[in-house]
């Protein structure tokens, strides 16, 4: 159930739930169409978010993945395997608080919340931002048969990122995932 807040003055305001989820509409379509195979992951020019996309500092996925939330669980903490599913050196330290650098160095944070095959939450920054600009990426594992759902809410990035990183976690992460998984 959507909650209405009570702002003075404006009898119809919406609640951030149904902005979130009318933008996400807006938007929903971009996601089913990424080709993003064998785009770099640094962000160029012409892949930079513009108009009401380039304010935006969070995205939320929900992709299926053909594991158990363990197995899921182990790929995204493991260096070898993370480097196996991607193609790309990683370096990780699987305690909360470790540091980690993915694609080579592309992409290095910090485990900031561990629950084992249920929860990661990462402190996240790609190389080429400025020096001390991280976002955070949070991932919610959930069995379902077969299967696990893997939601992902990836908040705090400087706007103008948000096409960019949209894409490539389809591209870089659930995709390969997938082919490597199944």
């Amino acid at each position: 159930m959507t909650e209405r807040r009570n702002v003075p003055g404006a009898a119809n305001s919406l609640s951030r739930r149904q902005v979130m989820a009318g933008v996400a509409t807006m938007l929903g379509g971009l996601a089913a169409s990424v080709a993003a195979w064998g785009r770099p992951l640094q962000k160029t020019a012409e892949q930079g978010s513009t108009g009401a996309e380039g304010l935006l500092t969070y995205l939320h996925q929900e992709v299926k993945v053909p594991a158990s939330p363990e197995r899921i669980y182990e790929v995204l903490l493991d260096s070898k395997q993370f480097a196996a599913f991607t193609g790309m050196p990683a370096e990780i330290n699987r305690d909360a608080g470790g540091v980690f650098s993915l694609f080579g160095g592309l992409i290095v944070g910090r485990n900031i919340e561990l629950v084992a095959n249920q929860r990661i939450v990462q402190a996240w920054r790609p190389a080429h931002w400025d020096p001390g600009v991280y976002s955070l990426a949070k991932f919610v594992l959930e069995a379902q048969g077969p299967q696990t759902k893997i939601t992902l809410d990836h908040t705090g990035f400087p706007e103008g990122n948000f096409r960019h990183l949209n894409e490539g976690w389809y591209g870089h992460y659930w995709e390969p995932l997938r082919k490597y998984l199944s």
